[in-house]
């Protein structure tokens, strides 16, 4: 019997995988799985020569998102199904999520449809504290902003910002920006095949206003989650099938819930990731093989 051949999709810019996600390849092969990286956007890739295709980092998608859900159409057997990967990738997602009672980050939304006024953006900003501008079909916060609600400079920026992204026919998210990530932090917990693995503090990712030439930047390192993080995170798993019932009746894959503080010191969603999150597979002693050993599974049915 030959050995099953996997696809560890990645983007251009991670031809041979991001460095996190590397040694993925070596720990299959020991368990006698061909797998191999494979850009999502290649034409000469046979996606159907695969038994099982596993995204991983194809985070140039969001420039081009209609042609990479069209892709993901297209291939079989990928290990998240494409219905799941339309769902997640807008970050609208979220008001599903908020509507079955899970405590999200305070969002507005903005429609490119309503063809808002400056003012009419600017009533819809926050009176008091920082918030963040970005749309919701972005990754690694690009085109995304921190502003100060109460500096007239920084409020005019942030219009400038919203419209700018309003004319594009971009829908836009207004969120407040909850302060305890620039001292406690994000916690990112990592789900396989809907168990926890482990978790991750993230630092502060936005410094300030968008600047088209932005760096951002983040520091990860290992964290163990809180019992009230865990118990939001398990609620957020155990909603999926019913906020996206293509994803079937078992569990993803991968999945990655992105929580912060808010001024309560509770635990709310910013993020839940099941298209192509970074795992952090080398902040845990075990990941790697937990992947390994699931990716085969999967591979192998």
């Amino acid at each position: 019997m030959s050995a099953p051949r996997v696809a560890l999709a990645t983007s251009a810019d991670f031809p041979n995988l991001d460095a996190d996600d590397a040694p993925l390849l070596p720990a299959l092969a020991a368990r006698g799985v061909d797998a191999v990286p494979a850009i999502w956007d290649d034409a000469e890739v046979d996606w159907d020569a695969f038994d099982l295709v596993v995204v991983r980092s194809t985070w140039d998608y969001a420039p081009r998102h209609d042609e990479y859900l069209a892709w993901a159409a297209r291939v079989p057997r990928l290990a998240n199904p494409a219905e799941v990967m339309t769902w997640n990738t807008d970050k609208s997602y979220l008001r599903e999520v908020e509507a079955l009672g899970l405590p999200v980050v305070p969002t507005i939304w903005l429609d490119p449809a309503r063809n808002l006024t400056s003012r009419a953006v600017h009533t819809r900003f926050p009176a008091s504290g920082e918030f963040v501008i970005k749309p919701t079909i972005s990754s690694g916060a690009r085109d995304t902003g921190r502003y100060q609600s109460n500096y007239a400079d920084q409020r005019g920026l942030a219009i400038v910002h919203a419209r700018d992204l309003l004319r594009a026919g971009r829908h836009v998210m207004v969120q407040q920006y909850l302060g305890q990530v620039d001292t406690v932090g994000e916690t990112a917990l990592v789900y396989i095949e809907g168990q926890f693995s482990h978790a991750v503090r993230k630092s502060a990712l936005l410094e300030g206003p968008y600047r088209a030439d932005g760096v951002h930047k983040e520091e990860m390192t290992a964290r163990a989650a809180a019992d009230d993080e865990r118990e939001l995170a398990d609620r957020v798993i155990a909603a999926i099938p019913e906020l996206v019932p293509a994803a079937g009746p078992g569990p993803l894959l991968y999945a990655r819930v992105d929580l912060l503080r808010n001024t309560e010191g509770a635990p709310v969603l910013l993020e839940l990731e099941v298209t192509e999150p970074s795992l952090f597979l080398g902040l845990s002693d075990t990941a790697v093989d937990l992947v390994a050993d699931a990716i085969t599974a999967r591979a192998t049915r």
